[in-house]
């Protein structure tokens, strides 16, 4: 029997695409889940064996506590055993108001406090008054946010307007809308007078007046309200506070509010008082500026016996952030700025040093944005907590991170309806030898480019010194297949995301953030199919077009079209259940009688792109759903939603669409993300059918296999933050290896040595 407790024991596990698998995962070690996207990794780790351990520790906190966690539905599974607390370490950003920071969500800043407390000179209060969140250390001007917010008055109203027309251009001040309605009934303006033709008096009245009671208000005037001008009312609703209405409105709000730092607090958050206390001529805000590898270093010459503890664990924690591959970051970097392989790192941090045992850590492809020689260092944390006595299940398809399992688990054989199914549990070893798609592309003897293209011009890259780019100038060949590449924080970005496009606006930058459009736009509509699907729908049964759309004349009355119904909790997260009127569907019944070819316009939208190549015969919608296919993505539905859709799927959806174009620059950012090694071989081939037909492509990568197929290569480096920044190299891979300052080329000779 004790053995049996060694070992999470699933059985019939039919979550999503789950084909009523069982299997066994060994306790107290390291097993990593392989698989094509959709082959049923995530199923399996997060939404059965993850969700269930959660929903069962949740379970035994009493109804008060319960209803404040995240719900956790019963995953479809025969039976789980010998489950343990899980702690699941995803890729979902941390986000968080403007006062949740790095420095914050790690507890290192708690520490810096406690440390200023102590020692810092002069005493200027205990380590709560060193909080920007408490009002006797914020900055008075800015409220312990380190930057103000200034509304442009004339982008909030259009004085060519009457009030009556829509002068306030802000949805929650549309016309007919309750706050408008305060402003038309105050009694004080003449409702269709343009607001250029106010005198000053009634600009000022409308615009800036404090809060008073009307002196001749229209009669529907609640009794009880206060009259207040448009400004003061906007910042107390959308600048003061965080609400579900700024982010439906966050695009209008970025178009009306300047930001700018602070000018009492220069961006330190703090009072004149506190930041008035310092250390080795330092003050607080100093330190949380500072980058994590700088703050480390300026922490060892405090000298100090009474914090040395302290010291000790305020080092160890910011060493642990140094480790994970994130040196360049500082504590006052803003949560909601971190990307997701960031924020997945970032909540590692707690876990790091911490000494309890017996736990399920779950992490989703923890190397993502990773250079290889921080995917060493990764690891190394990855086998400290496993050597604590934790068992360690992570999704992966790095082959450096693979290499660490004591136990892998293959899923598969391919994605969607076709996968799965576990085609492999064993060793590394033998999954090197079982055959499968995985294994295939693991034993593959990887081979450097010999044969480079020749360019055909160049890109000039002049004195770029954004962020800790240090004036360099780079020359990118035009006509060719170049990497970008270098440890996290270098100046990749910096370099080609923001300086190449300044300098030449016409490259189009394919990079990772979500799509545009609202949760009711779906793959068919993002790429236009759907257009041309609802004119078939049409013609075929003698309808309107508009009939299907699920936005318009078509929509269930119950859900509007969405399919769910959102029930909004107020202070607890919203709870979506489906549409019991639509099922679903979004669209009313009478809708779904019409077919084309015996399918309704639900079942077409539920057809994957693979499916639907078998059903649809026109060659403007089998065009587009073939390059959809031929980038990986042949297992998403047509109407999967757009904010369901990873950021890597994402951007080959974007891939996609650009797939015929000729003579254009494009860059790629990270593009391998979450592709597993068949997918980035498919996604090399399309690069280099682009670049033969004429097209530069451009790559910013930390995988080593896609710079053995490189023309050409950009090493940005040595380090992080202000330690990066300098062009260490640019070549041809064969050249890289070999550069002996390079830490690239290092990784990339061990690579092709070891495979």
């Amino acid at each position: 029997m004790k053995y049996l407790h060694n070992k999470i024991i699933i059985k019939g596990a039919r979550e999503n695409n789950l084909q009523n698998i069982s299997l066994e995962i060994p306790k107290n070690e390291i097993t990593v889940f392989t698989g094509v996207s959709g082959s049923g990794k995530s199923s399996l780790v997060f939404d059965t064996i993850g969700a269930e351990s959660q929903r069962q520790l949740n379970e035994t906190f009493d109804s008060f506590i319960r209803h404040r966690l995240p719900h956790y539905g019963q995953p479809e599974v025969d039976r789980l055993e010998n489950l343990s607390v899980a702690i699941i370490i995803n890729q979902k950003r941390i986000g968080g108001n403007a006062r949740s920071t790095v420095g914050t969500i790690t507890d290192i800043y708690t520490l810096l406090r406690l440390l200023f407390s102590r020692t810092g000179q002069p005493f200027v209060g205990y380590s709560n008054v060193f909080s920007f969140n408490n009002p006797l250390g914020m900055c008075p001007r800015c409220e312990g946010l380190g930057k103000v917010n200034t509304i442009d008055v004339s982008k909030l109203i259009d004085y060519n307007a009457s009030l009556n027309s829509g002068a306030i251009r802000f949805p929650s001040f549309t016309p007919g809308s309750w706050r408008w309605l305060r402003y038309v009934r105050s009694g004080y303006f003449d409702n269709d007078k343009k607001i250029k033709d106010y005198t000053a008096a009634e600009k000022e009245m409308l615009l800036y007046a404090t809060p008073h009671k009307p002196e001749h208000p229209h009669k529907d005037w609640p009794k009880t309200a206060s009259y207040e001008g448009i400004i003061p009312r906007f910042e107390k609703s959308f600048l003061k506070r965080e609400s579900k209405e700024n982010i439906r409105n966050a695009e209008q709000l970025a178009g009306i509010v300047t930001t700018r730092e602070c000018p009492e607090c220069h961006g330190g958050r703090l009072n004149q008082k506190i930041l008035s206390c310092r250390i080795n001529g330092k003050n607080i805000a100093d330190c949380s500026a500072m980058q994590a590898d700088e703050l480390i270093r300026f922490l060892s010459g405090i000298r100090a016996s009474n914090v040395k503890t302290v010291l000790d664990e305020l080092t160890g924690r910011l060493q642990h952030v140094v480790d994970i591959g994130l040196p360049y970051l500082n504590l006052s970097r803003e949560t909601s700025t971190l990307s997701g392989g960031e924020s997945q790192r970032i909540k590692m941090v707690k876990h790091l040093g911490s000494s309890l045992s017996g736990l399920t850590y779950i992490f989703d492809e923890p190397s993502i944005g990773l250079h290889p020689s921080d995917v060493h260092k990764l690891n190394t944390h990855m086998q400290q907590l496993r050597d604590k006595g934790n068992t360690l299940l992570i999704v992966e398809h790095d082959p450096d991170v693979i290499a660490i399992a004591d136990h892998v688990v293959d899923m598969g054989p391919h994605a969607g309806k076709h996968g799965g199914t576990v085609v492999f549990e064993g060793t590394l070893a033998g999954l090197k030898k079982s055959g499968s798609l995985t294994g295939k592309y693991l034993s593959k003897r990887p081979e450097i480019n010999a044969h480079p293209r020749k360019p055909i011009g160049e890109l000039v890259i002049a004195d770029a010194s954004l962020h800790n780019l240090k004036h360099i100038t780079v020359k990118i060949p035009r006509g060719v297949f170049t990497v970008v590449t270098g440890v996290a924080g270098s100046g990749k970005s910096s370099l080609i995301n923001h300086v190449l496009t300044q300098q030449y606006p016409e490259v189009k930058v394919i990079d990772q953030r979500a799509l545009r459009g609202s949760r009711r736009s779906h793959l068919a509509s993002y790429t236009g199919i759907f257009d041309l699907i609802r004119k078939m729908f049409a013609k075929k049964n003698g309808v309107s077009e508009s009939l299907f759309s699920a936005n318009a004349a078509g929509a269930c009355p119950e859900c509007r079209g969405l399919g769910i119904i959102s029930l909004d909790l107020a202070f607890m997260e919203d709870v979506e259940e489906t549409c019991e009127v639509c099922g679903g569907s979004g669209y009313q019944a009478a809708v779904l009688e019409h077919r084309l070819r015996g399918k309704n316009i639900s079942e077409v939208l539920q057809l994957t792109v693979e499916e639907a190549l078998s059903f649809f015969m026109a060659p403007e919608i089998t065009g587009v759903l073939e390059r959809l296919s031929r980038v990986g993505l042949g297992y998403i539905p047509l109407g999967q939603s757009l904010d369901t859709i990873s950021g890597g799927e994402g951007q080959r959806i974007k891939l996609a669409i650009e797939l015929q174009h000729q003579g254009e620059i494009y860059v790629y950012d990270e593009p391998t993300t979450g592709l597993h090694l068949s997918d980035i071989a498919r996604l090399m081939k399309i690069f280099g059918e682009m670049v033969d037909n004429g097209n530069t492509v451009i790559v910013i990568e930390h995988n080593l296999n896609v710079m053995c197929q490189a023309d050409w290569i950009i090493d940005i480096g040595p380090g992080a933050g202000h330690q990066g920044g300098t062009v260490v190299f640019e070549g041809t891979p064969r050249d890289l290896l070999k550069h002996r300052q390079s830490v690239t080329g290092k990784f990339l000779q061990q690579y092709l040595k070891h495979g």
